[in-house]
């Protein structure tokens, strides 16, 4: 079970401080997503909602419902996205027999210890519509640093493991690649090797706007990396 995957993180919004510094980044993540984006939507791990604001511009405030453990993010997340309806808690405590379209699921699974349990439970508000699952997620255990282990990761992922564990839950894995092939390097480099514990803002912001940018133009619509800081999974229950 999900309890509360950012429990021992100090401070305890320092991820998504990060995130708050990209720009393309997050959009390029909903653009992997936006095929299957259609339908009642639930956000599992929503934090303090900056990926769902994104989705709700696709989708409709109408048709989204966030999930968070942590009551400190789901007050923000109230402040940041009103309209759009929120569960503290986890999926276990959605009311019984709810079902969506889609589940999306983004830098959450590799917080939780019994992940194929907790896929499991994705795929049974799933069955119903024979609905997606849009799941990203670290990438590469020989990446795997000391700030990985401030987020509370239990592990970084490779397309072989997380397409075991999708399968073990009964998912049938439609796409699954590597996404963010620089970022690779970079976290090698400034995380694993270095072991830098801290992110700087100005390089986000800089690597955001001219890296990532160009790169991920070219994974999306030339060819998918061998390699990449996370992974993208969609799977159909």
């Amino acid at each position: 079970m999900l309890a509360n995957p950012n429990s021992t993180v100090i401070p305890a919004d320092f991820e998504f401080a990060a995130l708050r510094e990209a720009y393309f980044y997050p959009r390029a993540i909903i653009e992997e997503f936006s095929p299957y984006l259609k339908g009642q939507v639930i956000e599992v791990g929503a934090g303090i909602g900056q990926m769902t604001a994104l989705l709700a511009e696709q989708v409709g405030k109408e048709n989204i419902l966030g999930v968070e453990p942590d009551a400190r993010f789901a007050k923000c997340f109230r402040e940041q996205c009103p309209g759009i309806p929120l569960v503290e808690g986890t999926v276990v405590d959605l009311p019984p027999n709810t079902s969506c379209d889609v589940v999306v699921s983004i830098n959450v699974m590799e917080h939780i210890q019994d992940h194929v349990e907790e896929m499991a439970r994705y795929r049974a508000l799933l069955a119903a519509r024979n609905g997606y699952l849009c799941l990203f997620t670290p990438a590469r255990p020989e990446i795997y640093a000391p700030i990985d282990k401030d987020f509370g990761h239990y592990r970084r992922y490779t397309k072989t493991s997380l397409r075991a564990a999708l399968t073990a839950a009964g998912f049938r894995v439609r796409k699954l690649y590597y996404f963010n092939f620089p970022g690779y390097f970079a976290w090698l480099l400034n995380f694993r090797l270095l072991g830098s514990r801290s992110f700087n803002p100005r390089m986000i912001r800089l690597c955001d706007r001219l890296v990532f940018r160009l790169s991920h133009a070219l994974e999306y619509h030339v060819m998918r990396p061998p390699l990449g800081q996370s992974v993208v999974a969609i799977a159909q229950a």
